[in-house]
């Protein structure tokens, strides 16, 4: 037999230590939990009373600096599997930070282990990390240990993970190609003025004959773009600039996403994606136990828009007053007749959860399926217009010599 002392919170979140004689770690932890209490750290007591907590040393290779989602997805993974096989949170930490990739996240799990030994919980812990953990992460952990299902709530943070990295991932790939296109496209229209209507001037200097309107439009426009390229791109570049350093201001993004969201055709596009957001923080939230409230709350913080931020804090606003969610949902005009719906029966059978599962797939459904046809349509049109465009040049260049054949034979 061997003594551990060990470190856990009961069910009111409260801090409870003590000393356990067992065979080993796992016996230890099986019989806390069999207490109903949450296991934070379980250590073994050497004979001559140092404690050594139990970890292995290992070298850890680190592949980047920087966190990427992969990496918190991975981490969320790694900890809801380890905490559902019954290893401590310290224990799990450990063994995570010897496997991580980033070294900013082994600093950050390294930071919540000295947290935790010091009595913080684990969402308490997260919390002095904003910049990595959202405030979803840190109320879904909350909830976790309140209810004594953290495994189960990480579980599910990592499933909401995973599935918004997935479909992210979609929709760039979708949209790859077609700017690949227009890159070819502006390419070769700048080196077709910018290198083959010179040559064509140059020969046409010898000419005896006045040139066709659009040949002089041609060449001029050449030898405007070659005279003040620089100036155009470092124009551009300034007013990019600028613009940006607008959005970035409260009124400024405000008014850049009111526009978005009114665009003809696009417009439909971004609010599909920002419906699908929420529909999907919400599922997670409300699936793991959090209240409708502190949902709302979250998905304010969190849907990264600042009118619909606007639009979900009213609505919160009208459910604390007592309101069903269906109400101000529909009061509000953002959302479809058929969410109202959803979210009503949802709310009348108590699967709200569920709803906001569906209203989540529709709506991924309908923003994949509307970039498919956009990429569709948009080949065959930048196609068309491309051969427009150098259909154009090339006739204008070849007027004059044709003009100059017909003086020579007649």
């Amino acid at each position: 037999m061997a003594r551990f002392s060990y470190v856990a919170r009961d069910h009111k979140g409260e801090k409870v230590s003590g000393i356990e004689d067992a065979m080993n770690q796992e016996e230890v932890v099986g019989r806390l939990q069999g207490r109903n209490l949450l296991v934070i750290a379980v250590t073994f007591e050497e004979k001559a009373g140092a404690k050594a907590e139990i970890s292995a040393k290992v070298k850890i290779q680190f592949k980047h600096h920087g966190i990427k989602n992969e990496d918190l997805m991975l981490f969320c993974r790694q900890l809801a599997t380890l905490l559902g096989a019954g290893v401590t949170i310290l224990k799990s930490l450990d063994i995570i930070s010897q496997q991580v990739s980033s070294r900013k996240l082994y600093n950050i799990i390294k930071d919540l282990q000295k947290n935790m030994e010091a009595g913080l919980s684990l969402h308490e812990a997260m919390a002095k990390h904003p910049q990595v953990f959202s405030s979803l992460w840190i109320n879904l952990v909350e909830s976790g240990e309140a209810s004594g299902n953290l495994a189960l709530i990480l579980t599910r943070l990592a499933g909401y993970l995973e599935r918004m990295a997935a479909f992210k991932s979609k929709v760039i790939s979708a949209l790859i190609y077609p700017i690949i296109l227009m890159c070819a496209a502006f390419g070769a229209l700048l080196f077709l003025t910018l290198k083959i209507i010179p040559t064509f001037a140059e020969l046409f200097k010898g000419f005896k004959t006045e040139l066709p309107a659009l040949t002089k439009g041609l060449v001029a426009a050449s030898y405007f773009l070659r005279k003040y390229l620089l100036v155009i791109v470092i124009g551009l570049a300034v007013l990019v600039f600028f613009i940006r350093r607008y959005i970035r201001t409260k009124d400024g993004r405000r008014k850049y996403e009111t526009l978005l969201l009114n665009l003809p055709v696009a417009g439909d596009f971004f609010r599909a994606l920002l419906v699908e957001r929420f529909s999907s923080e919400m599922s997670t939230l409300v699936e793991s136990g959090v209240p409708i409230l502190y949902s709302l709350e979250i998905a304010e913080h969190s849907v990264g828009n600042l009118v619909v931020a606007d639009i979900i804090r009213e609505i919160k606003e009208n459910v604390r007053e007592g309101k069903p969610l269906s109400q101000p949902l529909e009061k509000s005009g953002f959302f479809e007749p058929m969410v109202v719906q959803m979210i009503a029966i949802g709310e009348e059978i108590g699967e709200l959860s569920q709803m906001f599962k569906k209203i989540n797939t529709f709506y991924q459904e309908l923003v994949e399926t509307f970039l498919t046809r956009v990429t569709a349509m948009f080949e065959p049109l930048m196609l068309v217009v491309m051969a427009l465009v150098i259909g154009i040049m090339v006739v204008g260049m070849f007027l004059p010599i044709f003009q100059l054949a017909q003086i020579s034979g007649g």
